[in-house]
């Protein structure tokens, strides 16, 4: 079971990530825009399906790593941390590439399994769980599987609470954002931000070690 102030950081991290505006929140903001609060929710509990089947299968994953050694186990983090940085030179590099767009009408039904495709079917959200998580997991606290799910579950907590109240104000912030187009030809820098914080912070921890 993670410490308490491991699980205080990774829910600041995780709402810190949530927040930043990505694909998945436009997708469902888009969906409110055109088709109303309803659609805009299904499309937000499809999302977070997605993000839950990730979730299980990184605590699998990562399960399998620290049982073969934890030298292995030091090397996934660190390559973790790599990513990161990675993905805030990236951001940081880039110029903004989000846009509103308006999607097709369809049933509750059909915008829970879109938006459940569009979620299941980035494998970078794997990779990016494989890189996080690491960051806040330690072997001496306990399962590292244990572990693993509950960040999981705090993180999905997070993200459909944020998401949900997107979704109910998905008119609002969708007219406000188009009044406003330098805040997502600047998010970039929001979110390559963070993802260097995460990086920056998680070398200081130094490596996993055993009780």
């Amino acid at each position: 079971m993670p410490s308490p102030t491991t699980l205080l950081a990774f829910a600041a991290a995780a709402a810190a990530l949530v927040l930043v505006p990505g694909p998945n929140l436009l997708y469902i903001i888009s969906r409110g825009i055109s088709q109303g609060r309803r659609s805009a929710l299904a499309s937000t509990a499809g999302v977070a399906s997605a993000t839950a089947v990730f979730v299980v299968l990184t605590a699998l994953g990562l399960t399998a790593v620290i049982s073969s050694s934890v030298v292995a186990f030091t090397v996934v983090k660190y390559a973790g941390v790599a990513y990161l940085v990675f993905l805030a030179v990236r951001e940081l590099r880039s110029r903004g590439r989000f846009k509103l767009e308006t999607p097709p009408p369809v049933s509750g039904r059909r915008a829970f399994a879109d938006a459940f495709l569009v979620g299941i079917t980035n494998p970078k959200v794997a990779l990016f769980f494989l890189a996080f998580f690491p960051q806040f997991i330690h072997p001496a606290d306990g399962a590292v599987a244990s572990q693993a799910l509950v960040l999981g579950t705090v993180f999905v907590v997070i993200g459909v609470t944020f998401d949900s109240l997107y979704a109910l104000s998905a008119g609002a912030i969708g007219a406000w954002l188009a009044r406003r187009p330098r805040v997502m030809r600047r998010s970039h820098l929001v979110s390559g931000t963070v993802y260097l914080a995460l990086g920056g912070a998680a070398l200081l921890t130094g490596g996993p070690q055993r009780a």
